[in-house]
């Protein structure tokens, strides 16, 4: 009988164990075909130069056993293996939890592939690797936006006074750039500080990292949520009025809280956002909407302090349509998909960030296959 054909994707750079029982786990399905990111489609999705050229990842992954042929994907982005998986026509394609996204499934379904998510598991004795946990000498944690993005922006909050509520998380995986994960306020407080938050006062350090992205003459200025969620440990509540700066800040840093709330939420990988995307076409800013996001806000922290995961939810969904009034660019097909895939598995969803790609986040009591989990930053990190 014909051996069936395994397809995996990835970029496999600083390549280790973790990788090595990656391909042996989907070997075991059948003859395994690999399909590497260029240095290209690497910088475009981390925001970030390979160790290793695609040349030399190329010949190490195929001097692997576990591989029968391995090659460079010719497109860009989250789904550059497009074209090479229609002509490989494989009966699985294998795939890891950091690296499933509805758009791999719905391509699977199209073309009638059987999609198998890894179980991660090592080789006994060995640990578990990942190039996350290689690249973990720098501590300077991501940060997410759990409800009332756009407040922090003047053209905003002076309609209406309102927060933004965002949570400090461990950099457990590297999350892509441009991705509403604050990636690149990350990237300054790196050059600054290289790999981990000095002592000091926290909001201070802050106000440098956002001095540092908003030089004078900048025209677009980077919302002072971003520099804030990386640098304050635990939920976060800013409080604007007409400013980039917030008025005062709520801040929880309880063990049981950060433990709810990082028990149901669940992250969603959508696409990159497209190269001529812009977030800030067809704006409709206004006092009605802008209150409706106020009120959303308001909503969702009372409801995350009382543990309350259906009214989180329902905040969190109240809060994306009062974003999508003012920003309606949000709003691609791409999200459009992912609500409909996921709405019956949560009370609530919204987009980490601003733009039409990222990560969707999703509320919900119940596990939701495949789905990326975070690990909150506690005050004593």
């Amino acid at each position: 009988m014909k051996p069936k054909k395994v397809f995996v994707s990835g970029c496999y750079d600083l390549l280790h164990s973790g990788h090595v029982a990656f391909f042996e786990e989907a070997a075991s399905y059948g003859d395994l075909y690999v399909g590497l990111g260029s240095d290209q489609t690497i910088y475009g999705l981390k925001g970030r130069k390979t160790i290793n050229s695609d040349a030399e990842r190329l010949y190490m992954v195929k001097s692997i056993r576990y591989v029968k042929d391995a090659w460079i994907n010719s497109g860009s982005g989250i789904m550059d293996f497009d074209r090479e998986i229609r002509e490989l026509r494989p009966d699985i394609f294998f795939v890891n939890t950091d690296g499933f996204t509805p758009a791999k499934e719905a391509l699977c379904k199209e073309l009638g592939i059987q999609l198998i998510v890894s179980k991660r598991v090592p080789e006994e004795g060995l640990p578990v690797r990942s190039t996350t946990a290689l690249r973990q000498e720098c501590r300077i944690p991501y940060r997410v936006e759990l409800c009332g993005g756009w407040l922090d922006q003047p053209s905003v909050n002076s309609l209406v006074p309102g927060s933004v509520i965002v949570m400090s998380i461990e950099p457990t995986m590297e999350f892509n750039d441009k991705s509403g994960m604050a990636t690149s306020s990350r990237k300054k407080a790196i050059e600054l500080w290289q790999t981990q938050i000095p002592a000091g006062n926290r909001e201070q350090l802050a106000k440098l990292i956002f001095c540092m992205e908003n030089p004078p003459g900048t025209k677009t200025v980077s919302g002072s949520q971003d520099q804030l969620g990386i640098l304050l440990p635990g939920l976060n509540k800013l409080n604007y009025e007409n400013g980039y700066w917030p008025v005062s800040i709520d801040s929880i840093t309880d063990d049981e809280t950060l433990n709810f709330i990082a028990e149901h939420l669940y992250l969603i990988q959508l696409p990159q956002r497209r190269f001529d995307y812009d977030v800030l076409s067809n704006t409709s800013i206004n006092s009605e909407s802008a209150e409706k996001l106020a009120k959303a806000t308001e909503l969702c922290w009372k409801s995350m302090l009382a543990h309350d995961v259906k009214g989180w939810g329902k905040a969190t969904t109240a809060c994306f349509e009062a974003q999508l009034e003012m920003y309606p660019a949000m709003l691609t097909q791409d999200v459009i998909d992912a609500i409909k895939t996921y709405q019956n598995q949560a009370y609530g969803w919204k987009l980490t960030g601003a733009g039409g790609g990222g990560y969707m986040i999703l509320i919900s009591d119940q596990d939701i296959p495949h789905a990326i989990k975070v690990v909150p930053r506690h005050l004593n990190n």
